[in-house]
């Protein structure tokens, strides 16, 4: 369709290829909305789920670890859970975008701004 106009047919294909990459950094922006992480600290008896936005979207108390005097202990477990649940959102964030740049033949370091 643009051939012998020389350079224009390249620019057309660069600007093809910047839409699918924009509709697939969308695409993915919606996925990291749904896809969610578990944090867990105590062994499990304090649970924190995030997207893998980092949102934070629940937080799961075991009802044994309520006593007034380890009030700091539960307090401790709670931030150690919400952490462990960010720290894996960020790191299956990442490694959606890595897909993402790997999908469309761009390097996996490159930092898109998602």
């Amino acid at each position: 369709m643009l051939k012998g106009l020389g350079g224009l047919g390249d620019m057309a294909k660069m600007m093809k290829a910047a839409r699918e990459m924009q509709e697939k950094m969308a695409a993915l922006q919606k996925d990291l909305e749904t896809i969610t992480v578990t944090g867990e600290s105590g062994a499990g008896l304090v649970r924190a789920t995030a997207t893998a936005k980092g949102e934070l979207t629940g937080l799961e108390i075991d009802p044994s670890i309520f006593s007034p005097e380890e009030k700091e202990v539960v307090e401790d477990l709670i931030l150690a859970a919400i952490k462990d649940a960010q720290a894996k959102a960020r790191e299956r964030h990442q490694q959606e975008v890595r897909r993402l740049t790997e999908s469309m033949g761009l390097p996996t370091d490159m930092n898109l701004p998602i």
